[in-house]
């Protein structure tokens, strides 16, 4: 009879079992990998959604200082319709790589202060009126001599007529002027 290798028995047998632990184990070996996959994916796509946001804050954040900063000088030049003059120079303005703000021109690049200065000049209706009032304004009523002043004390019944009139004139007076916001 052939000679028994008890080695080699142990060895196939240690090798058998090794490689069945394998095939056993090799399932949860390749779940966890794939749940490990699906972890990073997922981080992956939170940390893309977190940088968008950034950008978009930070867009938001110029956006917002480039306009305080134009309706600050504008402010500063006298504009009297901040608003709708912002309106029709925002486009012009924006932010340089370096972070500066200018103008951009038909003639290149200016400073936003020489820009604006330009357009209001260009553009005085932006300023406030220099003459207050108009066609349309009515006239206020004026004081005639001295005028003694109305107590609310001194109204009550069976007043004189001409104390009674001058009391509804000023009340017309305070009225008016309260309506027309002066």
């Amino acid at each position: 009879m052939e000679q028994i290798d008890v080695q080699e028995i142990v060895r196939r047998t240690v090798e058998a079992y090794a490689s069945q632990e394998q095939t056993k184990n090799e399932p949860a070996y390749k779940a966890e990998l794939l749940e490990e996959r699906n972890r990073r994916e997922q981080l992956e796509r939170q940390v893309n959604e977190l940088a968008e946001e950034n950008k978009r804050s930070r867009k938001m954040v110029e956006e917002a200082e480039r306009g305080a900063a134009v309706r600050t000088e504008l402010q500063r030049l006298g504009v009297a319709k901040i608003d709708l003059a912002f309106k029709a120079v925002q486009d012009g303005i924006v932010r340089t790589a370096d972070g500066r703000l200018v103008a951009r021109t038909e003639t290149g690049e200016a400073s936003v202060k020489e820009y604006l200065a330009s357009f209001v000049a260009e553009n005085p209706e932006f300023l406030p009126a220099r003459i207050a009032g108009g066609s349309g304004m009515a006239a206020t009523l004026k004081a005639g001599g001295t005028r003694e002043a109305l107590d609310l004390d001194q109204i009550r019944p069976g007043m004189k007529a001409e104390d009674m009139q001058r009391v509804r004139e000023e009340i017309v007076r305070v009225a008016s002027r309260t309506l027309k916001g002066l």
